[in-house]
């Protein structure tokens, strides 16, 4: 997925200014396709050159012009698209693995840390995820077509969360004294 797909996604039911955007972002589509605020912004603009966003100024008093952009037609089109195109698995990619893969006496008590930390992290997202599910998709049955999407990929995450904390329990286990 190309990160124009991710923010013509996001744009798909609100016309967000690039601000509300990346917070947006910050906070669902972030949680499973990161980008920075620069890249948002490039992106924006590039979709508008491509005819797939549309930007309208909206004068503010005493501040820069906001912008606002919305799908266009050719947006919609292009997204639509994309969808029917095949998915594309990507590898996770995450130095704790490479660093496992050097374990030794001398490092032991620093991974072990590294995993400690991690575990918190990871119950800290699951929580977060747990909140969202619990307070927007508790009955995904009574929600529009669209809003079961979100919340199937909510349940990917938490999934995913679950299955981090029970890795992080065999690599104590696996570790046994040492750990």
């Amino acid at each position: 997925m190309a990160l124009s797909h991710a923010i013509m996604t996001a744009l798909l039911e609100d016309q967000l200014s690039g601000y509300e955007l990346t917070k947006s972002f910050d906070t669902s589509l972030g949680f499973f396709w990161k980008a920075s605020h620069q890249q948002i912004y490039k992106c924006l603009r590039d979709l508008e050159q491509q005819g797939l966003l549309r930007s309208e100024h909206i004068a503010q008093e005493g501040r820069p012009d906001k912008i606002i952009y919305q799908l266009t037609d050719a947006g919609h089109a292009e997204l639509e698209q994309w969808v029917f195109g095949e998915s594309k698995f990507r590898e996770s990619r995450d130095d704790l693995y490479v660093k496992l893969y050097n374990l030794t006496p001398d490092n032991l008590s620093h991974m072990r840390l590294e995993l400690e930390q991690r575990a918190e992290t990871t119950r800290e997202r699951l929580q977060l995820y747990q909140r969202i599910q619990a307070r927007h998709y508790a009955e995904p049955t009574a929600l529009p077509l669209r809003k079961r999407g979100v919340a199937l990929v909510l349940r990917a995450g938490i999934a995913q969360c679950e299955q981090y904390l029970g890795w992080i329990d065999d690599c104590k286990q696996l570790l046994g004294d040492a750990y």
